[in-house]
């Protein structure tokens, strides 16, 4: 038999070490990755009160916002889905003389504002909550999510695997960005009390379009609107303001959406929107609760030239409602001019 030749001996030795080599290098730029993104940490995982959120990166307020409700100065907050993202949180801290973020999250179910309210008020002493409520908090059966993504881990407390979960392509990216930031080359798409104007810039706004996004979404009659369905949302309500110290101020308000969006008074989906406000009211005077109800037909709901859309308003209208909440709070009065009404009064 032929000795094999020293070229064809040599190949399993050296594949071997290629091999070898491959794999060390592979786990070492791993392990490197992992150890750059839980430097980095991207998604807050270390914030508390004590410290603070790095710049953030990420535009899912879904991934972006428990770093806010874990760390940052804040003692107050706002809950919402995106007819409460305008309120100012510094508009808001001027106004009752707390530190305001805010965390209403876009198309946000009941379930998810409730985690992320679970989760701020397990990290710090409370002084004052806002929840903006819209109509998913009188559904008879609310989504528990919406096709955004919630990672569950990302909103319990801290678990040693944690820092192995977010590493990711999308997570890689945003702690690349989030050094380029901290170095002064890249700014934060969110401010770092939560706040964002989402809506377009308001020199572009255009009146016809508006009106064509408002006729767009009237709302419509569902098998919902029965009066008798269930609200399972508001025992969630009933509970989050139950966890609040004595003291804080509560305050529940009715989100001011389009008349075209309300449905008529007289209509189904207008009197289970009253049986709900009926039912809000009752619990928000057994928590302490300023209950105030913008969702409305009002000078401000039937004007079109207040919205962008059937359900999101203009900055202006933002800036009167913070100050509208704030008379609301100090006289327990409805608005002199029918905006809003205070349904109940600790």
């Amino acid at each position: 038999m032929k000795a094999p030749s020293h070229r064809q001996a040599g190949q399993p030795a050296g594949w071997t070490g290629f091999a070898r080599s491959f794999v060390v290098s592979a786990a070492a730029l791993g392990l490197a990755v992992i150890g750059f993104v839980a430097a980095i940490d991207p998604y807050g995982l270390r914030a508390a009160p004590g410290r603070p959120p790095g710049p953030i990166l990420d535009a899912n307020q879904r991934l972006s916002y428990p770093q806010i409700a874990r760390g940052g100065p804040f003692d107050a907050a706002v809950f919402g889905t995106s007819t409460a993202r305008l309120l100012d949180p510094q508009a808001l801290d001027a106004a009752f003389g707390v530190r305001f973020a805010n965390l209403a999250m876009n198309a946000a179910t009941p379930d998810e504002q409730t985690r992320l309210a679970t989760l701020f008020l397990a990290r710090r002493p409370i002084r004052a909550i806002l929840f903006g409520l819209d109509a998913t908090w009188c559904s008879a059966d609310p989504p528990a999510r919406t096709a955004n993504a919630f990672p569950d881990w990302l909103y319990a407390d801290r678990a040693p695997g944690d820092v192995l979960r977010q590493v990711n392509l999308r997570s890689v990216t945003t702690a690349v960005r989030t050094g380029l930031a901290v170095l002064g080359l890249a700014r934060s798409r969110i401010r770092g009390d939560g706040y964002a104007v989402f809506t377009p810039p308001d020199e572009h706004y255009d009146l016809g379009r508006a009106q064509a996004h408002i006729r767009a979404g009237t709302v419509n009659a569902t098998a919902e609107d029965r009066l008798d369905a269930p609200m399972p949302a508001l025992t969630r309500l009933d509970d989050l303001l139950g966890r609040l110290p004595a003291e804080a101020l509560k305050v529940v308000a009715f989100m001011p959406v389009h008349a075209a969006a309300q449905g008529l008074p007289d209509s189904a989906a207008g009197r289970r929107t009253e049986a709900c406000k009926a039912r809000t009211a009752m619990i928000g005077k057994r928590r302490g609760a300023v209950v105030v109800d913008f969702r409305l037909i009002s000078p401000l709901t039937t004007r079109d030239a207040n919205y962008w859309d059937a359900l999101h308003y203009r900055l202006p209208v933002a800036a009167r409602l913070v100050s509208d909440l704030k008379a609301a709070v100090a006289t327990g009065r409805d608005a002199p001019d029918g905006v809003y009404r205070v349904l109940t009064h600790p």
